[in-house]
């Protein structure tokens, strides 16, 4: 799994590839529902997601794995198998427990893993955004929204399927221009918990044996 998740990382560190950027398209009302869904997020106190992650490619799912991630205003901690980001507010953290590696770098606007809620803010600038209709997914009848990049960044195009309703995520599918394939299945969600007051924070004492390398 590792490397699919590598080049998850490496594709959303990718700026300024090459490309024409052409005037940037986007439907009100699948802008609307997203950003109904941004502003319910970030009215809460922090948010927890547990959640599904696929990876395969030809539009087949090969491995799913479990996936995790908390928020709190600017701060997140993301974990996807044997990888871990977590951003402090001030730096991003990188942590791969199997290759006891850990990289350290400022944000750019563009360094975060694929995660179940990333796609909120960057379709902003990046991509052109359609409204698809209606698809049943898991039970629940899902606003179908799909995402296509202005500019060449590796990505074919991100289906997003929401609950407009409640305002929250339901799945997210990612599909690249080499056809490989990855998808965030939300199966939990929670809102205003007492967190570990060390949740977002790096402790360098865990990580004595490890590569650290500021980028």
């Amino acid at each position: 799994m590792k490397p699919i998740i590598s080049k998850i990382i490496v594709s959303s560190l990718v700026v300024g590839a090459v490309g024409f950027t052409n005037a940037q398209k986007i439907d009100a009302k699948a802008k609307k529902i997203l950003d109904d869904i941004t502003a319910n997020y970030k009215s809460k106190k922090n948010t927890y997601f547990k959640f599904s992650f696929g990876s395969g490619t030809n539009g087949k799912l090969d491995k799913n794995e479990p996936g995790i991630y908390y928020a709190a205003g600017d701060k997140y901690k993301l974990k996807i198998m044997e990888t871990e980001q977590i951003f402090d507010g001030s730096k991003i953290y990188n942590i791969n427990t199997e290759d006891m590696e850990v990289t350290v770098a400022k944000p750019n606007g563009s360094s975060s893993m694929f995660s179940p809620i990333n796609y909120l803010s960057s379709y902003r600038n990046d991509y052109n955004v359609t409204y698809e209709g209606k698809k049943n997914v898991n039970g629940v009848n899902a606003d179908f929204i799909k995402l296509t990049p202005v500019k060449s960044n590796g990505i074919q195009s991100v289906y997003l399927f929401v609950d407009a309703a409640k305002k929250q995520m339901i799945k997210l599918e990612q599909h690249g221009n080499n056809k490989d394939l990855a998808v965030i299945a939300i199966t939990q969600y929670k809102e205003n918990q007492t967190l570990d007051p060390g949740m977002f924070v790096f402790d360098k004492s865990k990580y004595k044996n490890y590569l650290v390398t500021e980028l």
